[in-house]
Order: C-alpha cells, then sequence, then structure tokens
C-alpha cells in the first residue's frame, strides 16, 4: 500500500510539472473529433459523387450519391453519442483514441484437415474441432499412476516456501526509460514517455 501510495505522489508530481512547463495552445473554434477511418472513406466517396453529379446531373449519379449518404448518416449519429460521455480524467477518451488509431493486424488462414478457412466463424470452429479433439477423456490404465505423480508434484510445488521477488535498482529504472520509444502513447498514468526521458538521472 506504501508502494501504490508513492508512486501515485511521483505520478502526480510529474503530471503537475508538465502541465505547468507546456505551452498552452488556443483550442480550435470548430475541432474536429477523430472519425474511424472506415466512416471517413464513406464521407470522401458521398463527397466526390456528389460533386460529380453537380456537374453531370445524370440521374443513375443522384441513386449513387443517396446510397452512401444514407449509410453515413446514421453512422455519425452513432459516432457523435459514443463521444458525448467521454472524459479525459476517468482515460476513456485515451482508450477511444488508441482504439482509433490502432492499425488492425491481418488474420492470416488457417490450414485444417478439412481445407482452408478464411472467415473468423471457419476459424472458431475449426479451433473449437482441435480443442476438443485434443482434450479428450483419458482411458489408459496408467492413468491412477499418472494422477498420483501429478498430485505430489503439485503439493511439491504449493509447499515450497514463495521466494524474495528481486528488486530493482536506479540503474535498472534508467536502461528501461533509454528504450523506451517517444512516438508511444501513454499508459493510464497519463505520463508520456518523452516527460520520462527528461527525469533527472
Amino acid at each position: 500500500m506504501a508502494i501504490d501510495t508513492c508512486v501515485e505522489k511521483f505520478s502526480g508530481a510529474v503530471l503537475k510539472a508538465l502541465a505547468a512547463s507546456t505551452s498552452k495552445c488556443c483550442p480550435r473554434d470548430d475541432p474536429w473529433p477523430p472519425i474511424p477511418a472506415g466512416l471517413q472513406d464513406e464521407m470522401r466517396l458521398k463527397n466526390r459523387l456528389r460533386r460529380q453529379w453537380r456537374i453531370t446531373r445524370d440521374l443513375a449519379l443522384k441513386a449513387e450519391v443517396n446510397r452512401p449518404h444514407r449509410s453515413v448518416t446514421p453512422c455519425l449519429i452513432e459516432w457523435s453519442t459514443t463521444l458525448e460521455p467521454l472524459d479525459p480524467e476517468d482515460q476513456s477518451l485515451w482508450r477511444l483514441t488508441k482504439w482509433v488509431m490502432r492499425i488492425p493486424t491481418p488474420s492470416p488462414p488457417l490450414v485444417t484437415p478439412g481445407g482452408i478457412t478464411l472467415s473468423d466463424s471457419e476459424k472458431a470452429e475449426a479451433l473449437a474441432d482441435n480443442l476438443e479433439a485434443q482434450f479428450q477423456p483419458v482411458t489408459d490404465s496408467s492413468a491412477p499412476a499418472v494422477i498420483e505423480m501429478v498430485d505430489v508434484a503439485l503439493k511439491s510445488y504449493f509447499m515450497t516456501p514463495a521466494s524474495e521477488p528481486k528488486l530493482t535498482n536506479p540503474e535498472e529504472v534508467q536502461e528501461a526509460i533509454k528504450g523506451l520509444k517517444v512516438s508511444k502513447a501513454p499508459g493510464p498514468n497519463g505520463i508520456p514517455n518523452r516527460a520520462l526521458k527528461h527525469l533527472p538521472q
């Protein structure tokens, strides 16, 4: 508990010093909230089609303009509803920003006995079948001996007294701070890595 209190006081002191030394910028009159990339693509498509329709006045193109408009409007309303309860104090704004800026990692296909699976549902079924095949009831006659051996090993493990954790030292902390990347977002404590690198040695 004492360590947690010290860490909290240290984090508060660093954040206070960071706020005092950071130049304040005037907020924009019309701040734009971050919008997911997929929704931005839909909006660009809608605007491009609308410009083409204003030039050509093609009725078929007008139908193409209305299609993304009908899909974008509900998404914008839903996105605005998502942004309203966000608060920088409880880290909810930071978590959403991190999720919006995240580049999804492509999921490779799985090779199964039945062929190659591509969709998430097929992969889930393949993994479930694989786990079901591995975790079958043991019918070997030597199972009681194996169970007894496992019980002895578990009792020996739990009876062994826990070793004291290895304490760190200032040199190790300095090396860890040197390896931090300044482009990474701050963690839940809100201290940027660039600020940690400016701490006194």
